[in-house]
């Protein structure tokens, strides 16, 4: 009897058993006839780590007993030819340490793990071999907060100290009380102090050809143009708040001056490459987060896993009543791709809601990377409220403090913009809004409002289509007043920080990056006196300073001077409509902050009116009466929040996080997912840029080639069903 379990534990290896206690489960299992003591559950073998990390909680011996020699004699039979087994899917041998998973079914039938992880994913639960339905599958797997009776396992063969594991050891309770029934953990494998595990970087050089944009325009990464207010104004008059607009645009990619496919077979010489990015995304997978929910955000997870390119890293944390980071920073390479995929598909919605535990670990990810790519960010996803930091016990509900949710290290800075943006994403009607626009304002990135479950891979896709195209880092706007008589008044640059001289005379705004294509417009006020003989005044030169992302090299780029005529009598003032539109702009966000501040107060129908007045105002401006299109856009958008300000309900679903993903974008003047809708056509979405775009396009042209679309299930994810990044 002994050599026969000495047989099994050699085949089946002794550190991938568990103990399990009694449960009511186990009355099926064929089991129940063996007492407590000596009830055993083989854990599905998901990674050749399992037994590395069992072993760490010391050997669990099983004893030999007269119904334990009847489990061994059946456990020996498929024992004895383990080491000769083929895997009956790809019918090639299996080998432990061979460098492959192997899974062993509770029917005893053994497979290479990522053959049958793929046939399961397809729908085929039952043993290919003996056609025994499974109660448990390559495909399920656990939660940070395991149900109980589970053994967790290591869903992906990343390193030890990221698996989700917990280890349960026996425990004699009685037969059938259930009150008693618990999860001890006896071993979790657990995360480095130090999140420096990251992969290494492998980038092919890039040189810099240039770094004087002023000697060559077609060189130059940005374009500056400025609009004065009036082009003449008479001598005699003077202006407290004369308006300039500064507007710069991003260059494009090649990818966006023509189809991807026509550079397809160009020598990468030919081809302009992008920056890499390091991305962390942190998912909500709290209870709320069950069905089809859960589904949709792998799916979604699944567009931006295949859609990151081979210097791309990914980390993803998962996080409910506690964070876990599910692997390191890993490039997306195929295996590191098909890794990804396995992490995110073994998540499993339950527990609580703790978004400042998932941001302080996403923030430690980026924090103690040893390498790092040129463009960082984190997307933040959740469809709850957070109820441990702000909401929890303690906490002050009255006067929420958002900031407590935010690393200090998020925090933005006035010497060096904000460096790692979190871009928050929220789920449904009882996602806190408030929470995540302040998250999102206090690092620098967007809130995006993904109303129903039909735009969440869009949202998702909207943004990484702008991270995978950063053409613009650390870009500081700066301008000077070249007239002694003049001196500087506003800045008005939204959320951007911005800064005036004490003279006066010289101003700087923060912008950071742009990607390809993006178009910031600010507004500078100049305080211009009355002319006694000059027929011209100088008013200001714009100087851009910013880091190409590629070759870290740091250029430096100015506007003419802007100029106005000072005739002694001017003709009819014809006002800039690119000024007035810009000028409607920020009323109109001015006007969307003072109704949602009035909204929480309580006075629903004063903000209704607060909205209707800008809407009768902007209506009266030259670009108005113009057609202009930012202008409709700006009208639509107003009635828009006027409508889900119909009643506190209405407002409470939908019309909070309407209005704040609203004035993210707008403050920001980049495009965010709000409401139900991230198309162009619906006339909200002003800041989209051809890279955004292009990653849409091929997000809906996915979605509608997915069976899965319409039956809402868990979605297929596997290498080649996507094309191939950029």
């Amino acid at each position: 009897m002994g050599s026969k379990w000495r047989k099994a534990k050699l085949a089946l290896g002794l550190n991938l058993c568990a103990y399990l206690p009694r449960t009511l489960d186990d009355d099926d299992d064929g089991y129940s006839s063996l007492p407590s003591t000596e009830r055993l559950s083989a854990a599905a073998l998901l990674s050749p780590l399992s037994s590395v990390n069992m072993a760490a909680s010391g050997p669990m011996t099983p004893l030999p007993t007269a119904n334990g020699l009847r489990l061994s004699k059946s456990l020996s039979r498929s024992a004895s030819k383990s080491s000769k087994q083929t895997c009956s899917i790809c019918l090639t041998k299996m080998k432990q340490g061979g460098g492959h998973a192997i899974f062993t079914a509770e029917c005893s039938h053994s497979f290479h793990f990522h053959c049958i992880a793929s046939n399961v994913k397809h729908g085929n639960q039952i043993c290919p071999v003996c056609r025994a339905k499974w109660k448990e599958n390559p495909m399920q797997s656990p939660s940070l907060d395991p149900p109980l009776g589970r053994v967790a396992v290591n869903p992906v063969g990343w390193p030890q100290n990221d698996a989700l594991m917990t280890v349960v050891r026996r425990l004699p309770p009685p037969r059938r009380d259930l009150s008693r029934r618990h999860v001890v953990p006896l071993f979790q494998a657990p995360e480095p102090g130090i999140f420096n595990d990251d992969e290494s970087l492998d980038h092919l050089p890039v040189v810099a050809e240039s770094t004087n944009a002023s000697d060559n325009s077609s060189l130059r990464t940005i374009e500056i143009k400025t609009y004065p207010e009036v082009l003449e104004a008479p001598r005699s008059s003077s202006y407290d708040n004369f308006m300039i607009l500064v507007h710069l645009k991003a260059a494009a990619t090649v990818a966006n001056q023509s189809s991807s496919r026509n550079h397809a077979s160009l020598p990468q010489l030919y081809q302009n490459p992008r920056a890499p990015v390091d991305l962390v995304t942190v998912l909500d997978i709290s209870g709320s987060m069950a069905g089809t929910k859960l589904a949709l955000l792998k799916r979604a997870m699944g567009f931006v896993i295949q859609n990151l390119g081979s210097n791309d890293r990914l980390s993803v944390i998962a996080f409910s009543s506690t964070a876990r980071r599910l692997f390191p920073l890993r490039r997306m390479s195929d295996v590191g791709r098909q890794q990804a995929l396995h992490a995110v598909n073994s998540l499993v919605a339950n527990g609580g809601t703790n978004i400042a535990e998932g941001l302080k670990k996403g923030a430690k990810v980026m924090e103690d990377r040893r390498e790092k790519n040129p463009v960082a960010s984190i997307i933040l996803f959740s469809d709850g409220q957070d109820t441990y930091t702000v909401t929890g016990a303690g906490a002050n509900k009255s006067q929420p403090n958002y900031q407590l949710l935010v690393p200090l290290s998020m925090h933005g800075s006035d010497n060096t913009g904000f460096q790692i943006p979190v871009h928050a994403f929220g789920f449904g009607a009882d996602h806190d809004a408030s929470s995540m626009h302040s998250i999102s304002e206090i690092s620098g990135g967007t809130f995006s409002f993904i109303e129903t479950e039909a735009v969440l891979q869009d949202a998702f896709a909207q943004c990484i289509g702008g991270l995978l195209s950063v053409v613009v880092q650390e870009l500081q706007v700066g301008v000077e007043c070249m007239n002694p008589s003049l001196c500087l008044g506003l800045l008005k640059a939204g959320s951007y920080p911005s800064r005036v001289a004490a003279d006066g005379k010289t101003g700087v705004i923060e912008v950071g990056d742009l990607y390809a294509d993006e178009e910031r417009d600010f507004l500078v006020s100049v305080k211009v006196p009355a002319e006694s003989s000059e027929c011209e005044t100088s008013l200001l030169k714009v100087k851009c300073v910013y880091r190409d992302p590629l070759t870290k090299e740091m250029t430096t780029l100015e506007s003419d001077d802007v100029r106005i005529r000072r005739p002694e009598v001017a003709g009819q003032e014809v006002v800039s409509i690119e000024v007035d539109r810009q000028r409607n702009r920020f009323q109109a966000a001015e006007a969307m902050a003072e109704a949602r501040m009035t909204a929480e107060l309580g006075d629903l129908p004063g903000a209704v009116s607060i909205l209707e007045n800008c809407r009768r105002v902007l209506s009266e401006t030259v670009s108005a009466k113009s057609h202009d299109r930012l202008c409709i856009v700006l009208d639509a958008e107003l009635k828009e929040m006027q409508e889900r300000m119909a009643s506190r309900h209405v407002y409470e679903a939908s019309g909070r996080a309407y209005i704040l993903s609203g004035l993210s974008s707008h403050s920001w003047q980049r495009a965010t997912a709000r409401g139900d809708s991230t198309d162009g056509s619906s006339l909200v979405q002003a800041y989209q840029t051809p890279s955004m775009v292009e990653m849409l396009t091929r997000s809906q042209a996915m979605l509608l080639g997915s069976p899965s679309t319409q039956r809402l299930v868990q979605p297929v994810w596997s290498l080649g069903s996507q094309p191939k990044p950029r």
